[in-house]
């Protein structure tokens, strides 16, 4: 007699994904893997009639600390959505502490019921106008390839360099095509002859698209497109005419930056719902959170349920509302009924590190004005990366340009905060509309020095300060005194706590900021990406404003 199988599930509606068909099944699984279909002698059987069954979802590209949880926690926060596999870019925290950074991730991941693929960061710094904590180049990331957990190289922000040939780019590039890995794109209106230069050097995948037409161009050179839908970047709705049957194939949903609460709602299972509510076949929409982008890193042994394949499966009640009820990891129950069960195990937390190395007696965030001279300013676009750009004349006081509030013209400051020298970009920013008061962040991508914007030099100093005693995170300041903050002393970037915990904190600091008469429904993560030089049109880094379609630093004022 066959040795029985540990599970039976019955009677069940698979969708599946290699034929985007709905099948009657019967799916016996074994030693976590799928055994095979049909009628097995088994240790357990279940009979789930009435219900539809998929495989585990994957998040094909997010920034974990963007979650500003531990790995541990946002596993925790995934899981119950049906996410069981994510591809994971430590990019933030390689910005501050390298390699170190990347190996503290790959260790925190270790043991979850979530399984965790790196991609290899392969732009620390992101560029030469800004000040990171270190610097990676390709003999540093070589080894990295050797490791099963790493599925590829991160996103290629340095999109002049390869256009331009710059041999450091293209060396990072080729190590990780030696190991036949994936090489991840970040290629924001990256068009034409620059596009086809970007993919020949072999970057296979972006997730920048902000229009159907951009994603099509992209696919049309073979490009692989991640649709995303973040806290602040969410392009879902524009890049929803370019998904189709055959486009699908090469398209797949990712997250990249997500903040608490916006795990807690969902993750990628609420992606699916959203496109399906707009239109898209359920079926496709499963098969772009599953199969599609095992394609694209080369998984074998997940993203469909088949025989041999890992047993991560969703069970849930409705295609048109995509809800799990019963989630199995590896072949074992860890989600039913709303709660994770007694089988389920996070893991623990290793030793957290940070860095921290600014004077607070060194901030000066003056600005001497110029005589008849315009400034540029940053134009901040809710739930888009994206910038515009002003040229406006400064309210000047005492010969000093300051902010004007009337005209919510608010200065912006970043402070470098790696080398002790407090290095600081000064510039300002239109679109924020505090009244009063400073918000300040250690999460300033890429590079996460400290950026801070307010309506008065002394807020912003205090502001920061705090940002110095907590070693990284968030703080609210009016009249000299902390309204808010959230410590987050892993690298800068994370807590140690819950996320339920983090969620309060984070609650009280954005009730702070609307105190002051902020307009954004979440200012802080909008102001994480105004020091970002890789995404149009003008950021501000320590160096100064960058000017990021001329990928070069300009003047705060104009000629």
């Amino acid at each position: 007699m066959a040795e029985k199988v540990d599970l039976l599930l019955k009677n069940l509606k698979l969708v599946n994904v290699y034929t985007d068909q709905i099948e009657e099944k019967n799916i016996a699984l074994k030693n976590g893997k799928i055994e095979g279909f049909g009628d097995y002698p088994a240790k357990e059987e279940i009979d789930c009639k009435g219900f539809f069954v998929c495989p585990g979802l994957i998040d094909s590209h997010v920034h974990i600390e963007s979650s500003m949880v531990s790995v541990p926690e946002f596993a925790k926060a995934v899981l119950k959505s049906g996410t069981t596999t994510v591809v994971a870019d430590p990019h933030e925290i390689a910005n501050v502490l390298g390699t170190k950074g990347i190996d503290y991730m790959i260790e925190s991941s270790k043991n979850l019921p979530v399984d965790v693929f790196f991609m290899i960061p392969s732009c620390v710094p992101s560029t030469n106008m800004e000040t990171s904590g270190a610097v990676i180049e390709a003999e540093d990331i070589r080894p990295y390839f050797e490791n099963p957990s790493v599925a590829g190289l991160g996103e290629v922000m340095n999109y002049p360099g390869v256009i331009g040939e710059d041999p450091k780019v293209l060396a990072k590039i080729n190590a990780c095509l030696e190991s036949k890995k994936a090489v991840d794109g970040h290629a924001p209106f990256v068009s034409g002859k620059d596009l086809c230069a970007y993919v020949r050097a072999g970057v296979s995948s972006d997730h920048e698209c902000v229009s159907h037409e951009e994603a099509l161009e992209k696919l049309s050179l073979g490009m692989k497109i991640m649709v995303r839908e973040g806290t602040c970047a969410r392009n879902l709705n524009d890049l929803f005419p370019a998904i189709n049957e055959k486009t699908s194939e090469r398209m797949m949903w990712c997250t990249d930056d997500r903040h608490p609460h916006d795990l807690s709602s969902g993750h990628i299972s609420e992606i699916i719902r959203d496109a399906v509510a707009l239109g898209l076949d359920p079926s496709i929409a499963i098969r772009m959170g599953t199969l599609s982008p095992c394609g694209h890193f080369n998984f074998t042994d997940r993203g469909a349920i088949a025989p041999g394949k890992t047993a991560d499966l969703i069970i849930f009640k409705d295609l048109s509302n995509f809800t799990p009820h019963i989630i199995y990891k590896s072949g074992i129950r860890v989600f039913e009924n709303g709660k994770y069960t007694d089988s389920v195990k996070f893991g623990s937390l290793p030793e957290s590190p940070g860095i921290m190395n600014v004077d607070p007696k060194s901030l000066d965030f003056s600005i001497p004005c110029m005589d008849n001279k315009k400034i540029n300013i940053i134009g901040v676009i809710e739930h888009q990366v994206i910038t515009e750009r002003f040229e406006e004349f400064p309210k000047t006081e005492n010969g000093f340009a300051v902010s004007d509030v009337e005209r919510d013209i608010l200065k912006l400051c970043v402070v470098e905060r790696y080398s002790g020298k407090g290095r600081t970009g000064k510039g300002f920013v239109k679109g924020f509309g505090i009244k009063k008061g400073a918000f300040a962040s250690s999460v300033g991508h890429d590079s996460h020095n400290i950026i801070v914007c307010g309506t008065n030099d002394e807020d912003m100093k205090t502001a920061v300060k705090k940002i110095i005693e907590m070693k990284g995170g968030f703080a609210v300041c009016e009249n000299n005194e902390i309204l808010a903050s959230l410590p987050l002393p892993i690298a800068g970037l994370m807590s140690e706590k819950t996320l339920d915990e983090v969620k309060i904190e984070l609650d009280h600091v954005l009730e702070s900021v609307k105190k002051l008469g902020a307009l954004q429904t979440d200012p802080f993560i909008s102001l994480g990406f105004l020091s970002l030089p890789v995404i149009p049109r003008l950021k501000l880094t320590d160096f100064g404003l960058v000017d990021v379609e001329k990928f070069e630093k300009i003047s705060l004022f104009t000629d």
